[in-house]
């Protein structure tokens, strides 16, 4: 599903990533995690061609997304759902709006995003809040609307970057329980963060990245750092 071969990735004097290798199989759920500055937020971007790698491959299913052309990066992203911690909604859309534009943008129709949006918003549990603003909801919720914008291609992969590093404790289980029931549903999902209760409680693969290497890769792994 995901294979990154010998990646390494510079910014001007800096090397964020050093000769990463690592292999994500289908329908896992895998946290990577690591301090601030050491390169996890980078390999994320690796993964939805927000970034290129400067070496390597970086091979999502048949695709290597390390030469994907600008015109291809759309059709991508319909494969690799994202979740950021910052949420990204559009403050003057309502619930529905924003997750009805994501497929807009994308050129689906009228009539089957009537049918989508509903359906991605009882899987968040939001399905009351279609017609609220963002400004409206708690934290927690706007980041559920943000998980359900994500889902709304049904993609293979989901990839969430820091999506608690904004939340309390509560919503921050709420949204680590709604990522495994995506899971279970089939979904490869990829945790970025530095939560150490969050990975040592989910009990999954940890890949561990320390200095831009690969410090530790483990099945039901801990974050010890």
């Amino acid at each position: 599903m995901i294979r990154l071969k010998n990646v390494s990735k510079n910014y001007s004097t800096t090397q964020a990533l050093k000769n990463i290798s690592l292999h994500i199989r289908p329908g896992e759920f895998v946290s990577i995690v690591g301090q601030s500055g050491t390169g996890k937020t980078t390999l994320a971007k690796l993964l939805f061609a927000e970034e290129r790698p400067t070496h390597g491959e970086v091979i999502i299913g048949d695709w290597d997304i390390s030469r994907i052309k600008a015109h291809d990066v759309p059709l991508l992203r319909r494969q690799i759902g994202v979740v950021f911690q910052d949420f990204k909604l559009l403050p003057k859309k309502t619930v529905h709006e924003n997750i009805a534009f994501a497929l807009e943008v994308a050129g689906v129709g009228h009539r089957r995003i009537s049918e989508i949006v509903p359906q991605v918003l009882k899987i968040v549990n939001l399905h009351d809040c279609a017609h609220r603003y963002p400004c409206q909801l708690s934290g927690g919720e706007q980041q559920r609307v943000a998980i359900a914008r994500a889902l709304a291609h049904k993609p293979k992969i989901i990839v969430a970057d820091e999506p608690t590093g904004n939340l309390d404790t509560i919503n921050t289980q709420e949204i680590i329980n709604l990522l495994k029931k995506i899971n279970e549903f089939g979904t490869t999902v990829v945790l970025v963060t530095h939560n150490r209760e969050v990975v040592n409680h989910l009990k999954r693969r940890v890949i561990t990245i320390h200095d831009g290497q690969i410090l530790s890769d483990k099945e039901e792994g801990r974050y010890k750092l």
